[in-house]
């Protein structure tokens, strides 16, 4: 059998399995504010988020996915070994992560596992000077730049919508309000949860289509084409491993979501989502591979700011943004290891 389809075949499945862990992980940031505001039980809020999160296949493009597949490693520094041990630097940092009940950034874990990677190959074969050569600066400076922006915009209008949302309800009885937010809540839950799938499954997408270009089974004109009308097999089977990840999502993050930065009500959540879901329309349209985890966070400290900013545990807060600040150089160095023993056992084959 041909080694490079054995080779694409496997980094396929080990690309789905990372989807399906970015679900998983990622789970929290879908249910954490409808769980914790008690709108839907834990069973109902991972199905729903689950269908939100494949619905995305078909309503927010592909334009993330182009962004990753060509457009922040150069592919001529990128083969089959690169890919995988780029996969195995974000997969060993999201299961850490997961365990140390940190809601970091999967999507920053699989950018920064990819370039490690391909530093490393640079690395290896042409000396460690020329290791940032592979990097493409254009692609990289919006993706580190909306580290900073998503939160702040999430945050901007988790405060803003509830700020708004106190002025115009005043005179309304507490209990009314949380009876309509809790209404409200299933359709800002389900937005987040199609900006989420429509933002983190399209950089596997990306991730795929970079192994097959590698493989030799996609040409370069095939990843500038149309991927909605070429590559329909890669859209759905993203979004069903990270629909399957969402559905398994565990607790340990939605903890922290939902409960240990601040206190959340429905009206809270709503506005929470609703700040989250714009965020990650726009730039998932707009072909900007932000992180879900970031925009969701954000948007929940400026909703508890609203009330007093002593009601944000900054502490938590803190820990949340020290773990994203490592994610990217963590995953980079992982996936860099994995490179290297990779290229030590092969030499010795």
């Amino acid at each position: 059998m041909n080694v490079d389809l054995i080779l694409v075949a496997i980094t396929v499945v080990v690309a789905l399995i990372f989807d399906f862990l970015n679900g998983f992980h990622d789970a929290a940031n879908s249910i954490a504010t409808v769980v914790s505001t008690r709108v839907l039980s834990p069973k109902l809020a991972v199905v729903w988020a689950a269908v939100f999160n494949f619905l995305a296949a078909f309503l927010l493009g592909t334009a993330v996915a182009k962004t990753i597949g060509r457009g922040m490693i150069r592919l001529d520094d990128v083969n089959q070994y690169v890919v995988l041990a780029g996969l195995f630097g974000a997969i060993v940092w999201d299961v850490l992560t997961w365990w140390w009940g940190l809601p970091t950034s999967s999507s920053h874990a699989l950018i920064g596992g990819y370039a490690g990677a391909a530093m490393m190959h640079a690395a290896v074969h042409t000396g460690w000077r020329t290791s940032f050569s592979v990097i493409i600066a254009a692609g990289w400076y919006k993706t580190l730049i909306f580290i900073v922006i998503a939160p702040v915009m999430g945050m901007t209008l988790g405060l803003l919508f509830m700020t708004s949302a106190y002025w115009l309800l005043r005179r309304q009885a507490p209990q009314q309000v949380d009876g309509w937010f809790r209404k409200l809540q299933l359709l800002s839950a389900a937005a987040y949860s199609l900006g989420h799938g429509g933002n983190d499954a399209q950089k596997t997408m990306g991730i795929i289509a970079g192994a097959m270009y590698t493989g030799g089974f996609m040409s370069k004109q095939d990843m500038l084409a149309n991927w909605g009308k070429y590559h329909w097999p890669i859209i759905l089977a993203a979004h069903a491993a990270i629909a399957a990840g969402t559905y398994f999502g565990g607790w340990r993050i939605v903890r922290t979501m939902g409960q240990r930065i601040t206190k959340l009500r429905p009206l809270g959540g709503f506005c929470a989502e609703s700040a989250g879901a714009i965020t990650l329309f726009g730039t998932a349209l707009a072909g900007i591979p932000v992180s879900t985890t970031h925009t969701i966070t954000g948007a929940i400290i400026g909703v508890g700011a609203v009330h007093r900013f002593s009601a944000v545990r900054w502490g938590v807060a803190r820990q949340i943004v020290w773990a994203w600040i490592v994610t990217i150089p963590a995953s980079a160095l992982m996936a860099g290891i994995g490179y290297w023993l990779i290229h030590i056992f092969q030499s010795q084959a």
